[in-house]
């Protein structure tokens, strides 16, 4: 009996790790058979080289231990395991889309997602996408009956108006290898982020559970009595105070869909010009005309959630080698910021004068 869950999961805004639940429940007739003949004989579309590598990574549980491929199922066993979300039946077609490459070898490709780019081809967005990029510039055929395993695969997302790094798995060696990092959080991930007011802590943690928000499904929100949703952490150090807005690098122990700017959401200080979670409006400061049109000149400075995916480490997947990239902030952020000082100071000099 097969209970197949394909809801994915969607860690973090920003970064969004896919992964497939399956559980096996062996039948009272089933003959002794190796746990890896027995998956691969039951999972029409996963190769048995997959699963052994499923198995090697110690994905596979049964009756809630780790197995290795030579593990005999017999009756009453429960086979239960998370696989990386493999992609089937999806025509991708390749565009000659420019990429910015921090880093690429023979297994992982790191990349530098500029805002505005969809990641993954989906509904309103066939075409376009930082996937369709990848297509053509790994030179991949990407119909749906393809079977070329070279496609690099994405084992974490950032949403389209976050800017960042992002690293692709080459390999379905490669691809287990990070999603496993990802599972179990040992992925080094910080962000910089622009957000509402200022802080009162010069670092902090913030906690609470993320779900989807029963009133609207295009947003999160936080359960704080923890009822529902998954448990997120976020941690968070102010790099500069301008008063009304806060530059802040976030550190991210879990991935949940919009965690960092759910989170900032709740504790009251969105970020900076993010329309689905109330930052789009003047949050803090003064009720002056002259200060409303330098906030709409702000806005449409970065016309997007001010959020960069800034830094990414994890261990090589074939070197074993702790691996840390590290990009600047874009442009449109970097020059939000100098506007924000230079307010501030002008601020700071007409008080002193006063």
């Amino acid at each position: 009996m097969i209970d197949q869950n394909n809801d994915i999961f969607e860690l973090e805004d920003e970064q969004q790790e896919m992964f497939e639940h399956y559980r096996f429940d062996i039948d009272k007739g089933q003959a002794p058979m190796r746990v890896d003949k027995y998956l691969s004989t039951h999972m029409e579309y996963t190769s048995r080289h997959r699963i052994q590598l499923a198995i090697k990574a110690d994905y596979i549980r049964v009756n809630d231990k780790v197995v290795k491929a030579n593990y005999i199922v017999r009756p009453g066993d429960v086979v239960t395991f998370v696989m990386p979300y493999q992609r089937r039946g999806l025509e991708i077609l390749p565009e000659d889309i420019p990429l910015n490459i921090v880093h690429e070898d023979d297994d992982v490709l790191v990349l530098n997602k500029e805002p505005g780019m969809v990641v993954h081809p989906g509904h309103g967005h066939f075409s376009g996408t930082l996937v369709n990029a990848l297509a053509h510039h790994l030179g991949i055929s990407q119909g749906p009956d393809a079977e070329d395993e070279r496609m690099g695969v994405l084992v974490h997302r950032i949403d389209k108006d976050t800017s960042g790094l992002l690293v692709v798995a080459k390999n379905d060696e490669a691809q287990l290898n990070l999603a496993k990092q990802f599972f179990v959080h040992s992925i080094e991930r910080r962000y910089v982020a622009i957000v509402w007011g200022n802080l009162k802590e010069d670092e902090g943690t913030i906690t609470g559970n993320i779900g989807r928000d029963p009133n609207d499904r295009m947003r999160f929100k936080v359960f704080p009595d923890g009822d529902y949703g998954k448990h997120a952490v976020t941690h968070y150090r102010v790099l500069e105070r301008f008063g009304y807005v806060t530059v802040v690098e976030c550190r991210l122990e879990t991935g949940r869909t919009h965690q960092i700017r759910v989170h900032f959401n709740w504790i009251g200080h969105p970020l900076f010009n993010d329309e689905r979670y109330d930052g789009s409006e003047i949050r803090k400061g003064t009720i002056y005309a002259k200060y409303r049109q330098f906030i709409e000149n702000c806005f449409k400075l970065l016309p997007r959630q001010a959020l960069h995916a800034k830094t990414l480490g994890f261990v090589h997947p074939r070197t074993k080698q702790m691996v840390r990239f590290d990009s600047k902030l874009p442009d449109d952020m970097q020059a939000l910021i100098d506007k924000w000082r230079k307010y501030s100071e002008n601020m700071t000099q007409f008080l002193e004068e006063e």
